[in-house]
């Protein structure tokens, strides 16, 4: 098999696998172990875990190997200020000429899938194209978050539904006061949320 595509073919398996937290925040992730599943070899497995520690999906530590980042509270309230100023860059930097953003999103979408589309087509309506590709990676990073905040807090499809609401009728003002109610819920909430993260089976 081309190396190319082994390379890539194995790079979003274990991109999938910690996005759909297939791993604990902390563990160790050993090239030899995760190679053999994937029917490959030590090194596409490498160079992928290279990658995604470029990406803050896994980091390198100073004992030694890969590891999926450990999660604590005040990293997590990074992470959401993050999504929040991103968010408001993003919509600050959307053309003078208001138009529909984005369509209907899939009723068949997880919700952590649903607000990453979402957010992402914030993004992407910017003239700035690297609001999108920065979306594009935090969107990765908090995704399992995302799969355990609807535990946490209440009312997350109609917060959802609300904010889609505004992107598709480019609400701007409007926009940027439910993205900032959003991500104050969530930080508020961040003791809780990295609990449940490490209690989920």
């Amino acid at each position: 098999m081309n190396a190319g595509i082994t390379a890539e073919r194995v790079y979003q398996a274990l991109r999938a696998r910690i996005m759909s937290r297939d791993f604990r925040p902390g563990d160790r992730l050993d090239p030899a172990v995760l190679a053999a599943p994937m029917a490959a070899s030590v090194t596409p497995v490498r160079d992928a875990l290279h990658r995604l520690t470029g990406e803050g999906l896994v980091e390198t530590r100073l004992a030694g190997g890969f590891h999926l980042p450990s999660l604590d509270e005040p990293g997590l309230e990074d992470l959401y200020d993050w999504s929040n100023d991103l968010l408001l860059l993003a919509i600050g930097a959307w053309p003078s000429v208001a138009s529909s953003v984005v369509g209907d999103l899939p009723d068949g979408a997880t919700l952590p899938g649903r607000v990453a589309a979402l957010f992402l087509a914030v993004a992407r309506r910017s003239t700035n194209r690297e609001h999108a590709l920065a979306m594009d990676r935090l969107n990765a990073r908090l995704h399992a978050v995302r799969t355990v905040e609807c535990h946490v807090i209440a009312g997350t499809n109609a917060e959802l539904a609300a904010l889609s609401a505004a992107v598709s009728a480019a609400e701007r003002g409007n926009l940027k006061v439910l993205c900032r109610r959003y991500h104050r819920r969530r930080r508020r909430a961040a003791a809780d949320i990295v609990r449940a993260v490490y209690r989920a089976e």
